[in-house]
């Protein structure tokens, strides 16, 4: 996928970060919009896929390449 609105990169930082900063990024973003987070925690797999199901937004897709986790989440 490489179509999104906005981007953020939490690679190098460990859990909880990679979650609260994508939490901050979201709530400046309109409904719709989509985030493309990078990551390089193996855990924001299951962080962010809880925490997208948790606050109603969509987890389009997620991947990872070559230690490198890209997310891209659609804002509710």
């Amino acid at each position: 996928m490489s179509d999104f609105d906005t981007e953020l990169n939490c690679e190098g930082l460990n859990c909880p970060l990679p979650v609260l900063k994508t939490k901050k990024k979201i709530k400046e973003m309109s409904s719709g919009e989509i985030l493309k987070m990078t990551s390089t925690d193996p855990g924001s797999v299951n962080d962010v896929t809880f925490w997208s199901k948790i606050n109603k937004n969509y987890l389009l897709s997620h991947a990872e390449d070559g230690g490198i986790y890209t997310f891209y989440i659609q804002k509710n």
